[in-house]
């Protein structure tokens, strides 16, 4: 993936900074056109990160250089969460924890429906927001770092059984469905996450690295 490296030495293996299955699912399908090998870090022993940070760019940045720095690989790595400008931008960065440890989006969506259930409709707009960062080594000192968003409305009662996190809230007004009823082709053309990763592929053509899409 380096530019100025011949093809013997371009890396074929690229290692993904998550240890949460579902989006693992989502990220392969959607870095398939890179043609790399896409190596969950936990196949390789590595422990996810910290998150300390209050920025998704900033967490993201250090889930990729942690995942680089642990195998001497490129990594990429995703943060992304649903923002709530009702709720003064909640659950934000820790929309994974919303509700506490141990992580879980049954409880984190009883805890977002709490908070939302005295909401006109007109207050419950949202957005996924997804940031994508890109390292070719640990101390790589232009890291790709592409972003994407998806708006819609909150619900407030669950709307099918597909996807993750808060899809089954996530209402799509002109689909008049929620994320979590889509096909999950579809939903990946559409989402923060597919349009993050449409931007890293411009950012990467940019540097005159190829990907189709």
């Amino acid at each position: 993936m380096n530019p100025d490296a011949d093809s013997s030495s371009a890396p074929t293996q690229l290692v993904l900074a998550s240890g949460n299955a579902k989006k693992i699912t989502e990220m392969r399908a959607l870095l398939m056109p890179l043609g790399l090998e896409i190596i969950p870090q936990a196949h390789l022993g590595v422990l996810e990160s910290e998150e300390p940070h209050p920025t998704f760019v900033e967490n993201a940045l250090t889930k990729a250089r942690h995942a680089a720095r642990a195998t001497g690989l490129p990594a990429i790595a995703d943060d992304s969460g649903l923002c709530v400008p009702a709720l003064g931008g909640a659950p934000g960065v820790h929309s994974a924890r919303y509700a506490g440890e141990p992580r879980s989006d049954a409880r984190n969506n009883a805890q977002l429906i709490a908070h939302i259930s005295q909401l006109a409709e007109t207050q419950r707009h949202a957005w996924y927001y997804c940031c994508l960062v890109l390292v070719h080594h640990a101390d790589d000192p232009c890291p790709l770092i592409a972003q994407g968003q998806w708006h819609g409305i909150l619900l407030t009662a669950p709307r099918g059984n597909g996807g993750f996190g808060y899809d089954p809230l996530f209402w799509l007004p002109e689909l008049e469905q929620s994320a979590a009823e889509l096909d999950p082709e579809f939903k990946n053309a559409i989402s923060h996450r597919g349009l993050a990763m449409r931007h890293l592929f411009e950012c990467l053509r940019s540097r005159g690295l190829k990907a189709e899409d």
